[in-house]
């Protein structure tokens, strides 16, 4: 007897199909099996779905139900919960389910066929409990009253938490001991931590295996993360759905990971901008995993030094209407409280085109002689943004994108960072000839320079490092995307950091959050004024914790006494960013900021999303949207009773995106506010109807792609 099944797969785009499809199959299934089905020409994997096979399809024709191809035996099925997450997170995003379900999944189960996955789990797994090999427990270090404070209400309350600790509080040892805690109490439960970045996840990943291996086994912490290859990837989706692993770190894609005895997530870094996808289905990860704690009735817990301004808006008291606990850690360990002290420059009182200010210079020799680290911040890689002939105003423009091509004076390439053409320098001015072309701006790579010839009488003082001896030249080592693409190239660059054989670094935001870097005693911030006058409102937001978590970098490591410092290169000393920098009076700077968006209207006391639209000329991506901007104040409003919910709802006209073209696609956008979430949810679902039938008409003609985003972090 033939069984019908709805089985989810990852139906095209352009398709005219639901993402659930209708298949037969010998056997019944229960819903969360991994199948592979027949779809088309090729085959796919599918997942067995709740629901009636007649609602997936409509009319069905038994002749054109299609066969099972197989099943992947041996992998439980997918619970309820990791389903009903998936389905909130594609309604939620706008987005198709089978789209979001599937690529969750690890790549390589998506392609291995039934014979295939049973050889895999066929192999010998490494025995399970403590590993013999793994370093001796050692002395768990005893808790703060702050954080001792903060584990008596997490294990209290059921959350979600807010856990707002000053740069270096001990964060991290509330986790470790919250999830330690929980593996002693629940011999099944699992714990899922998260960081916003797979450049933080190799030193937790550390500290974790240093803590749990010896009495779990090096088995029980997996990492979950895109710069992992395949086989890993697959190996650690496998270890977590079996319960086998009972620790899981990872970026925003391990929020996805199938965790059937997860009692504990930890979101590390919460307010970082990483955390929202940029592609496919565009999801906060922060956002799903307090969902995703509701559901699983799991406790939640947020850190950061610099919160989110929605975070810190919903932990304020519950009597006004706050949802988290928030839980206040202000002390350094080790340190009395003491926190960098934060230096001011006033560039307009430096020479013209000065790259460092004369004190700064002398400030990082003091402290390099004494044998103490120094790292220096600019958010901007490559050796300069432009390259310019003063003759012909001729700028290093990129042919297929509107923006410039960036100079790397490394290779001699002029490389665009959005579509990746590069070329070599030429010898002279494209357009006129003029042999003297010069640069605009400056990058990491020229600041490594600059400080190079800058310090180039420098000597290195005793140190501790044998590899790098007294008496040689000072170290300079830059760490941005382009020094780290080959593989493991980040972690012997921060193992030389740690090993106190690089006595400046150089770097982008990579390295001025999330690292404990244990002999930096000053930081310094090169020209971030940019983001002041910025036309995004999070840019405030934004530069306020990429400074305070730069800050947190320095006098980390209170053995070395010294008073650590942070300086702030500015030509806006007095602007109130960096008054409340200097204080480290986050709750100052939050209270104005959330004060001006409210005033203004602007999220966390609004709902937005963002309607984007690529195509091959930026007129027809326009014309687009505004045609269904149109559709929606005309014929939506007539439809029976959505008159009052339109009303709720804010079209703004179509505009360019900042960078409107990307290899030579063109793309715009246009904001859809409402003061109500519930009636943005509701207003977008029905639109997805009107967009299609948008899509056809003649003046859309070129229109690529168009896509939403529910809770843009950048407009």
């Amino acid at each position: 007897m033939a069984h019908w099944l709805s089985i989810l797969v990852q139906t095209p785009a352009h398709a005219r199909l639901g993402p659930v499809l209708t298949y037969q199959s010998e056997q019944p299934r229960p819903a969360g099996t991994l199948v592979r089905v027949p779809l088309g020409t090729r085959e796919t994997l599918g997942v067995v779905w709740n629901g009636s096979a007649i609602d997936a399809t409509g009319e069905i024709d038994p002749d054109k139900i299609r066969a099972v191809a197989g099943v992947l035996e041996g992998i439980a099925p997918l619970n309820a919960a990791w389903q009903q997450l998936l389905s909130f997170a594609a309604s939620y995003y706008q987005r198709s389910v089978g789209e979001v379900a599937l690529a969750a999944l690890p790549p390589q189960l998506r392609e291995l066929n039934p014979k295939q996955m049973e050889r895999r789990l066929k192999r010998p797994k490494a025995a399970a409990g403590p590993d013999a090999t793994a370093a001796p427990l050692s002395a768990i270090p005893a808790l703060t009253p702050e954080q001792a404070s903060a584990v008596a209400q997490i294990e209290t309350y059921s959350g979600p938490f807010l856990l707002y600790g000053a740069t270096g509080s001990g964060k991290t040892e509330v986790y470790l001991h919250c999830v330690q805690t929980l593996l002693e109490q629940d011999p099944d439960a699992q714990a899922l931590v998260m960081v916003p970045e797979i450049n933080l996840t190799p030193q937790l990943e550390a500290r974790f295996i240093e803590r749990f291996a010896p009495i779990y086994g090096a088995q029980a912490v997996v990492s979950m993360h895109s710069g992992m290859t395949n086989p890993q990837r697959l190996k650690a989706w496998l270890a977590a759905h079996s319960g086998g692993a009972r620790i899981v770190l990872g970026t925003r894609m391990a929020v996805f990971a199938s965790l059937p005895k997860l009692k504990l997530i930890v979101v590390d870094e919460e307010h970082d901008p990483s955390y929202k996808s940029s592609e496919g289905a565009r999801y906060s990860a922060r956002d799903l995993a307090i969902y995703r704690g509701r559901l699983e009735s799991a406790k939640v817990i947020l850190g950061s030094a610099t919160p989110s301004l929605e975070s810190w808006h919903q932990s304020r008291p519950a009597e006004e209407g706050g949802r988290y606990l928030r839980l206040h850690m202000p002390s350094r360990i080790g340190q009395t409280g003491k926190l960098p002290l934060v230096r001011r420059v006033d560039m307009n009182h430096q020479p013209r085109k000065a790259v460092f200010s004369l004190p700064l210079i002398d400030a990082i020799k003091e402290r390099v002689l004494r044998g103490e680290q120094c790292l220096v911040f600019l958010n901007r890689r490559g050796y300069a943004p432009v390259l310019h002939c003063a003759e012909c105003d001729w700028k290093s423009a990129c042919p297929h994108c509107s923006a410039f091509r960036v100079f790397h004076k490394i290779d001699r390439t002029l490389r665009c960072h959005h579509c990746g053409f590069t070329e070599r320098v030429p010898r002279a001015c494209p357009s006129c000839g003029n042999v003297d072309i010069g640069t605009l701006g400056r990058g990491t790579e020229q600041l490594e320079e600059h400080l190079a010839e800058l310090l180039a009488d420098v000597r290195r003082p005793n140190t501790v490092s044998d590899a790098f001896p007294e008496g040689e030249p000072l170290r300079i080592a830059r760490i941005d995307a382009d020094t780290t693409r080959l593989k493991g190239a980040l972690e012997e660059q921060l193992a030389a950091v740690h090993a106190g054989e690089v006595d400046v670094l150089v770097g982008t935001q990579m390295i001025a959050k999330g690292h404990d870097f244990r002999r930096i005693t000053l930081v310094a911030a090169v020209n971030p004024d940019g983001a002041l006058f910025s036309s995004d409102f999070r840019a405030p937001e934004r530069l306020f914790s990429l400074l305070m978590q730069a800050a947190g970098r320095s006098g980390r490591d209170a053995a070395l006494g010294a008073q650590s410092e942070v300086w702030v290169q500015t030509f806006q000393p007095a602007h109130p960013l960096y008054a409340a920098l200097k204080t480290y009076d986050y709750p100052a700077f939050a209270k104005q900021q959330l004060k001006e968006r409210e005033q203004a209207a602007m999220p966390p006391f609004s709902a937005q999303a963002l309607v984007r639209a690529d195509a091959r000329t930026q007129e027809a991506a326009q014309a687009f949207l505004n045609a269904a901007r149109q559709s929606a104040q005309t014929d939506m409003a007539q439809w029976e009773g959505w008159a009052p919910l339109l009303e709720q709802i804010t079209l703004y006209p179509a505009v360019p995106m900042s960078i409107q073209r990307v290899a030579n696609v063109e793309r715009a956008q246009m904001l859809v506010e409402s003061p109500s979430r519930a009636a943005l949810q509701q207003f977008l679902e029905a639109w997805q109807s009107v967009l299609h039938a948008t899509r056809g008409l003649p003046e859309c003609k070129g229109l690529i792609r168009w896509a939403i985003d529910v809770d843009p972090l950048a407009i």
